[in-house]
């Protein structure tokens, strides 16, 4: 399936009342599927094998934002760290402590989002909300982390057809959010992005106040088999 320039367009322009980003998942897509969206002035691209990231990374514009937006392996986030734009699934200590440690050895901030499990499937990655919270507060008054910079939070809505469900695990994590902003922003800590919703979901997730998207099949069409 070719891209989908029309759909990228009408999406673009139903996000300017939000300001929200469109991070366009390019997981297993060509790098010619990419660049006809860099062309139309796409720029944020999500990736989640971090090869297949580091190959288009190294073959592509760089100006594109690369967005690693799958399960990650804390023995790789070496790979990626001197050029991610923002690694979307912080779901352990382990991995943030690793994130801190490799932005550390560069000198470098490295943006990233904690994972909170929203949903009803056990499948999906992330800290419980009672977690999520406790580790929050100790990012907002601990100094410690200098290079790990947790500037958000990102969550997965169960694969439902219940739009109740759907919005009611949207809004927990909004609500989240919303507790813990204020105290972050008093500490002086980047905390601005609240990533939900995907080519399903998007439109009531941006109701319940994403303001960061990730879109894939929308798009770019159904995944590539690998």
């Amino acid at each position: 399936m070719p891209v989908n320039l029309e759909a990228y367009q009408q999406l673009k322009e139903s996000l300017l009342s939000s300001s929200a980003t469109l991070v366009a998942v390019s997981k297993t897509k060509p790098m010619e599927d990419i660049m006809e969206l860099y062309a139309a002035g796409q720029r944020d691209f999500g990736e989640n094998y971090v090869q297949e990231l580091m190959a288009k990374a190294v073959a592509l514009p760089k100006d594109i934002r690369w967005h690693f937006i799958g399960h990650l392996q804390s023995n790789k986030v070496k790979m990626i760290a001197p050029f991610v734009h923002l690694i979307h699934g912080v779901d352990s200590v382990k991995l943030l402590d690793t994130i801190e440690k490799e932005g550390a050895k560069l000198n470098r901030k490295i943006n990233c989002l904690l994972q909170v499990h929203i949903a009803r499937e056990e499948t999906k990655f992330g800290f419980d909300v009672n977690d999520a919270i406790q580790m929050l507060k100790k990012y907002v008054d601990d100094g410690s982390m200098r290079f790990a910079n947790l500037c958000g939070l990102m969550g997965m809505a169960s694969f439902s057809d219940d739009q109740q469900l759907v919005r009611k695990e949207f809004e927990s994590l909004r609500s989240l959010f919303d507790q813990i902003q204020p105290e972050a922003v008093a500490s002086q800590k980047e905390f601005d992005i609240l990533s939900m919703g995907m080519s399903g979901d998007y439109p009531l997730a941006l109701l319940c106040g994403s303001n960061m998207i990730r879109v894939g099949s929308l798009l770019f069409g159904s995944r590539n088999a690998q």
